[in-house]
């Protein structure tokens, strides 16, 4: 039987861009120090200051020729850049932001990605923008099984799945005709059945939408120890023992969250999920080496 190829989606495009691109590189470069048939399926995140970004405010701006060399920097390489537009206080009027406008057509190449979670936000897109690959949230807090299955009937390229079913043996059953349209949030850092979590995403899109730096959301865990032998324990985790189970049963896309982690936390699981235990070392050191290359350069204009 042919090796399954696993697609594995990173966090932060621009906030662990040379993160991000030391990885990319050393796994073409050393293929025998990943685990086989691991691939970089997308880089995830938005251009900061974008109101149509949900999920973690990210305050900013990016002006056209590092929007323009970001996306060079990960389409050139093969990998696809997947723009997280999941604010959840969007309305019609927001459709016409100039500066998220600006992106998409930028971007509109045939290989880049949007996840969404609103209906005026995803019209507006599959009408204007149809070239892009559209994937259903996990911010869209669909946690019961007949949902996730009548999210799969929706025209969607992936359906991420809501990390509190990632153990769920009926969902997993019930779903897995559709197993390679669904994707897999590994490492969560969320409490299990968080009761605040939709509440923390809507407040997050305010923030957003508002550029109100000091709206942010006060997170009862907020306290919890942020590295990632702690996230390991967590419920949801799934171990690197446990995903074979998952790509035997046809499994293929998993997500790496790290969105507004320390960057320590985003390494640490690269190099668990992606890298062969033997070779962590090795890696970690390359990476390293790499990432005080990519500081010594000029940044793109």
């Amino acid at each position: 039987m042919a090796q399954k190829t696993v697609y594995w989606h990173l966090p932060g495009f621009c906030y662990f861009r040379q993160l991000n691109l030391a990885m990319i590189t050393l796994m073409k470069e050393y293929q025998n120090c990943f685990r086989p048939g691991y691939r970089i399926g997308s880089v995830y995140g938005t251009f900061p200051g974008a109101i149509w970004n949900g999920g973690r405010a990210v305050m900013g701006l990016a002006g056209k020729r590092e929007i323009e060399a970001t996306l060079k920097l990960y389409n050139s390489r093969g990998v696809p850049v997947r723009f997280t537009w999941t604010n959840s206080v969007l309305e019609e009027k927001h459709v016409y932001d100039t500066y998220c406008n600006l992106i998409m057509r930028l971007a509109d190449n045939g290989m880049n990605q949007v996840l969404v979670n609103v209906p005026v936000l995803e019209s507006y897109i599959r009408r204007e923008y149809p070239g892009y690959k559209l994937i259903s949230s996990t911010t869209k807090r669909i946690n019961e099984t007949g949902g996730v299955l009548k999210e799969l009937e929706k025209d969607y390229f992936l359906v991420v799945l809501d990390y509190d079913l990632n153990h769920d043996e009926k969902t997993l059953a019930a779903i897995e005709p559709e197993a390679d349209r669904v994707e897999i949030l590994v490492n969560e850092v969320c409490s299990p059945g968080c009761p605040l979590r939709a509440e923390h995403y809507a407040q997050q899109s305010r923030a957003q939408l508002e550029f109100d730096v000091g709206n942010l959301f006060h997170c009862p865990n907020s306290n919890q120890q942020k590295d990632f032998a702690e996230c390991m324990k967590r419920p949801a985790f799934i171990s690197n023992e446990e995903i074979g189970s998952y790509i035997d049963r046809g499994f293929v896309n998993f997500k790496i969250a790290g969105r507004g982690m320390p960057q320590s936390y985003v390494f640490d699981a690269y190099l668990y999920f992606l890298v062969k235990e033997d070779q962590r070392d090795f890696i970690r050191r390359r990476v390293g080496e790499l990432l005080k290359q990519y500081g010594q350069a000029p940044r793109p204009r």
